[in-house]
């Protein structure tokens, strides 16, 4: 464990911090488990709360140029006021429910480049917040989101990168301030017609919207956006004709 010392109003001395998942990876609408660890200083010292609090890199449009920012999108306090006596130690657990639109950072255990998302520990210590590191957290498929990806691999497509966008997806249920877009090279079979594929999930507890965006290649003409829906029983199934369908109708196959 590696303890984060809270400077704050405190200033040298002051207590540490240290969160723990004991989750090592979560899925979409599941919940992540843990503990925060703090240790007292040198000297006694007044906590108003500890909060954790999920956040993202997220790219954002800065007029003609673009760049990143940090996004929380989930909070949850995982105590109120205490007082942390000099040298004390006190362990509190926690429960985290993590949001249906989660975007999904590793798949088969294998990070997604270009995912940088986490939990990190906000502690109000003498009314100063203290945002102390993020630990990183894996968030791997759903078994229907799962199912898709499998698919397109099935298919040839060839994962590119990802990464999360500000704003919305016109016509979806999204409720995040951003999206994710996992971008997928064309297979052979489709490469004439189309140069790549952006793949977004916007999922709930009943349901998942899969939107697949299509980056057409000359005469067939420039970007095609199609959402198509699926319970989470379709995670039982192969999708893999399923998938082969939907590409087929939106490329005029």
């Amino acid at each position: 464990m590696v303890f984060k010392r809270l400077l704050g109003a405190l200033g040298v001395g002051g207590p540490t911090v240290d969160t723990v998942l004991s989750t090592p990876a979560v899925y979409p609408g599941g919940t992540v488990h843990g503990q925060v660890n703090l240790v007292g200083g040198e000297r006694d010292a007044e906590i108003n709360g500890v909060t954790l609090c999920l956040a993202a890199r997220v790219e954002v449009e800065y007029g003609d140029e673009e760049g990143h920012t940090t996004k929380e999108f989930a909070r949850v306090q995982v105590c109120g006021p205490l007082r942390l006596a000099a040298g004390e130690r006190l362990a509190v657990p926690f429960a985290f429910p993590v949001p249906w639109e989660t975007p999904l950072t590793a798949i088969g255990g294998h990070h997604l480049s270009g995912m940088v998302l986490g939990v990190r520990t906000d502690v109000d210590i003498a009314g100063q917040l203290d945002r102390g590191d993020t630990d990183p957290l894996a968030v791997e498929p759903l078994p229907v989101q799962q199912r898709v990806l499998e698919a397109l691999s099935a298919l040839g497509f060839h994962f590119h990168r990802a990464d999360l966008e500000a704003g919305r997806i016109h016509g979806t249920s999204q409720t995040l301030p951003f999206y994710q877009e996992i971008e997928y090279k064309a297979a052979a079979q489709f490469a004439r017609r189309c140069n790549e594929v952006e793949l977004s999930f916007v999922t709930g507890p009943h349901r998942v919207e899969v939107v697949m965006e299509f980056d057409k290649r000359g005469v067939f003409g420039g970007d095609s956006v199609r959402t198509f829906v699926l319970d989470h029983a379709a995670g039982q199934q192969d999708l893999t004709g399923t998938v082969d369908g939907w590409i087929r109708g939106a490329l005029g196959h």
